[in-house]
């Protein structure tokens, strides 16, 4: 899976991602680090790549917009240290099919996963 980190989420995912064989790149590193929240949704399409996000903006774009991609793996429930939050994704990386993630909004708190299939019902 090919996979793009918003700037609310610490680049510390990258080596997590890659661990499980995933291609990733934090938006600082492709000069997105200013970029709209649709402009990081056109690249992640155009690149073919699923997002990682702390940001509630991504499930609403892509609910009102009725796009079946891209995937997105969204991060609730307050701020996470850097071990916290690598944790947290390689249990979704462990419990969630690549196939899945890359249709779906997957939502992760300390407690569960949950994932709704895209596009979302309007």
């Amino acid at each position: 899976m090919r996979v793009l980190l918003d700037m609310l989420v610490s680049s510390a995912l990258l080596p997590v991602l890659s661990d499980y064989g995933h291609e990733s790149v934090h938006a600082s590193q492709v000069g997105l680090a200013r970029a709209t929240d649709s402009a990081l949704v056109d690249f992640a399409r155009t690149q073919q790549r699923a997002i990682v996000t702390a940001d509630l903006d991504f499930p609403q774009l892509l609910a009102l917009s009725g796009a079946g991609g891209p995937g997105v793996i969204l991060f609730r429930g307050g701020n996470y240290t850097d071990a916290e939050i690598c944790g947290l994704l390689a249990r979704v990386l462990q419990a969630v099919p690549e196939s899945v993630l890359i249709h779906s909004i997957c939502v992760v708190d300390k407690k569960r996963i949950r994932v709704a299939a895209l596009p979302l019902p309007r």
